[in-house]
């Protein structure tokens, strides 16, 4: 069975992504179709004064967020773009711009544009690169929040190169041992391209969580599972709305009995990469996203990578899609849950919403879309 074949016989039999989750729990959501959503998010970013070419940028990754299933960085974080902005936080018509190179290398200032526009500029010079040479590592400092780590890393595998990006972020997670926070959700996005269109696509907090997932939690009035964050008394907390306010998430393995030292070893990995290489704010020195309470420029690091696997053993797709087709093939310990790869669950979701016909959004989101349109006079977000 091919990797198309056996993806949709785990869409038809798991059914696992974010809309199913809301509408078996009988939450409230309307559909809204995806240019809709992209003019939607295009057209709030222009009122604010970013030019069209940047503005839709940023709507084709918060959309293809949302599209992939992860509603925490998509739809959801518009308002946090929109105030960077609006405050003059972020200089969203800037452009990045190289300060040195070599055949292989890059070091950019982001010039405190938009993340998406410095992570695009960033990975199609490293993919250049990688033509070139068979390796592109561009580093950039003075960037902004860049949303899915995933979206630079599948520019690459697109292209038949493995694709690697990393950010760096706010503080908000705990060191193993540590009471408060100190390094961020730091997170890795790995793609790399198989036969017949298929992928390997990794992009993962170094955190329990991302915080956007505990952010959604809190939009819809729900508490989180222990293990996400802890409270200020370095205890386990369920409470989303304290989690956001003392914003100490665990990290990836939790407790150091359950090796969260693992998670902290990976986010200083990505500290390394993205603050330290580039010349950005690093760990602690990096400002909390609340424009309103903390106005200052984010300048935030990160780094993007492009490998061509052609300098290297041949066959790497055939090789790539033989593993693929060989993890999802082995037998589930629940026959309703097919094995799945990294990737998986985020293609699933797409194809449910070309099959639907667009994103299943919660009430709660198309509330607070609809107080902002009403906010920036731009046309409301159609929904169907």
């Amino acid at each position: 069975m091919n990797f198309a074949s056996q993806r949709a016989v785990s869409l038809r039999l798991g059914r696992i992504h974010s809309c199913s989750v809301c509408l078996s729990r009988g939450m409230a959501s309307r559909l809204v179709a995806v240019p809709e959503a992209r003019r939607f998010v295009r057209e709030a970013m222009e009122a604010v004064g970013t030019c069209r070419e940047h503005a839709t940028a940023l709507a084709d990754l918060l959309v293809e967020a949302d599209c992939r299933g992860h509603y925490s960085h998509g739809l959801n974080r518009l308002e946090l773009y929109l105030e960077d902005v609006k405050i003059g936080m972020c200089a969203s018509n800037n452009k990045p711009a190289v300060l040195k190179e070599s055949p292989s290398t890059a070091w950019v200032d982001g010039n405190n544009s938009l993340g998406a526009v410095v992570g695009n500029y960033c990975m199609q010079l490293a993919m250049d690169k990688a033509r070139a040479t068979g390796v592109g590592w561009v580093s950039a400092k003075g960037s902004n929040h860049f949303g899915i780590a995933s979206w630079y890393s599948m520019m690459a595998a697109k292209q038949g190169l493995i694709g690697m990006s990393f950010t760096n972020t706010s503080p908000v997670m705990s060191p193993t041992r540590a009471k408060s926070a100190a390094l961020g959700t730091n997170p890795i996005s790995v793609a790399a391209p198989a036969s017949q269109g298929d992928s390997f696509v990794l992009d993962m907090a170094t955190t329990a969580v991302a915080i956007g997932k505990i952010e959604m939690q809190l939009r819809k009035n729900e508490p989180i599972p222990e293990g996400w964050a802890q409270g200020p008394d370095g205890r386990p907390t369920t409470d989303p709305g304290l989690a956001i306010r003392t914003a100490c998430l665990s990290p990836l393995g939790g407790e150091e009995r359950t090796s969260g030292y693992k998670g902290s070893g990976l986010s200083l990995m990505v500290e390394t990469f993205c603050g330290i290489l580039s010349g950005s704010l690093f760990g602690p020195h990096v400002h909390m996203w609340a424009p309103v309470d903390n106005p200052k420029v984010a300048d935030l690091g990160q780094s993007f990578v492009a490998l061509d696997p052609g300098c290297f053993a041949p066959g790497f797709q055939d090789r790539m899609s033989d593993l693929l087709q060989h993890l999802r093939g082995m037998e589930p310990t629940d026959p309703q849950k097919p094995v799945l790869v990294a990737g998986d669950k985020e293609w699933m979701h797409n194809q449910m919403v070309d099959e639907q016909g667009g994103i299943l959004y919660h009430d709660n989101q198309l509330t607070a879309a609809a107080v902002l349109a009403e906010t920036l006079g731009i046309r409301p977000m159609k929904v169907n």
